[in-house]
């Protein structure tokens, strides 16, 4: 089924999207700005995955970069440059756009594309929620024997502008296009990687868009706090951790990453753009995959890590692993590896 998104759907997809974020995705303001600049322009497309033959191919876009850098920027016509590009060297057999996760932001990844060029989004995201890596979200295609990554992207304004292609193994394709966002002052639009239909059911997470939307439609619909929070925790599932203020706050730039830490009460929180951990008393109590969210109290909205400031009231939310609709690479424990060498310098 096709199905036109409204306006409210945006608003809704935003805010669920970056609950479902889990402290990255992109930042609540960047996405509710770009549904305004999306819904100016029309109406995208959204379309279930059976409406594809299993052949049919589709491609990746993505925003890579650093969620607290201050020069980012990217354009709509950058965006649809490096589909274009893409389509180009597929030989025009794309039928459709996936977003690589749900965030703030990233939720409604391809929607500008599907106004502007008439290409439908397709409901199965590379993951469910936001990952550090651009690998993390690559539907485990690093496993496939001679597999060779392709990505377009683009981004930057001014002296910062760059846009490019690369080709080769999908590590050094991926540490490739996070480098272009660096230079490009901190975030580039990327397309990558396509797949085909029969690829996309197995590995990717079927629906989560359209999750994404109904929770933030859930989150919205409280009046206060208290309800928005509880609205959340009912329909994740999850359970609502320790409010209080933030203390210990720290954020570092590495890599093009966010890397750092905070607490709140007893609770110890550490974040690779989204949070990797959640411990108490130096005892781990959860760890990604899991959802591991935060929310501004006083300005009721989920807020993410970049966005975080010391002193600010907090609640923070947990949702067990299990409960989310996750792509296969949230399972790869190699992937999942590389969390603990990161965090480790933060702890």
């Amino acid at each position: 089924m096709v199905k036109v998104l409204s306006y409210e759907d945006g608003i809704a997809a935003v805010y669920g999207g970056a609950i479902l974020g889990g402290g990255g995705g992109g930042l609540l303001e960047e996405g509710l700005k770009l549904v305004e600049e999306i819904f100016a322009a029309g109406e995208p497309q959204l379309v279930d995955i059976t409406e594809l033959d299993q052949e049919d191919l589709v491609a990746c876009v993505a925003l890579v970069g650093a969620p607290s850098a201050v020069d980012q920027y990217i354009s709509g016509e950058q965006l649809c440059w490096s589909y274009r590009q893409m389509n180009k060297h597929y030989e025009q057999r794309l039928k459709g756009i996936i977003t690589n996760e749900n965030g703030a932001s990233t939720t409604i990844n391809g929607w500008l594309q599907s106004v502007l060029l008439n290409v439908p989004v397709v409901d199965v995201p590379c993951n469910g929620r936001a990952h550090p890596t651009g690998i993390m979200g690559s539907l485990n295609l690093h496993e496939q024997q001679d597999y060779q990554s392709v990505q377009f992207y683009a981004g930057g304004k001014d002296d910062f502008a760059v846009q490019g292609f690369v080709e080769g193994n999908l590590q050094n394709t991926a540490k490739t296009a996070r480098q272009a966002s660096i230079l490009a002052g901190g975030l580039v639009g990327v397309t990558r990687n396509p797949v085909t239909i029969d690829y996309l059911q197995k590995h990717g997470a079927p629906n989560a868009i359209t999750m994404a939307i109904e929770l933030g439609y859930r989150f919205l619909k409280g009046q206060t706090f208290e309800e928005k929070l509880a609205n959340v925790v009912k329909h994740l599932n999850g359970t609502h951790i320790v409010s209080g203020k933030v203390t210990n706050y720290s954020l570092t730039k590495e890599n093009g990453f966010d890397v750092g830490k905070l607490s709140v009460g007893d609770y110890h929180l550490t974040f690779w753009n989204e949070y990797m951990t959640l411990s108490k008393e130096g005892q781990l109590q959860s760890k990604f995959p899991d959802l591991i969210m935060t929310f501004d109290i006083e300005k009721m909205t989920p807020v993410p890590s970049a966005s975080i400031q010391e002193g600010m009231h907090v609640a923070v939310i947990h949702v067990d692993q299990s409960l989310l609709t996750l792509s296969s690479t949230m399972q790869n424990e190699a992937l999942l590896q590389e969390i603990d060498e990161v965090i480790k310098n933060v702890l």
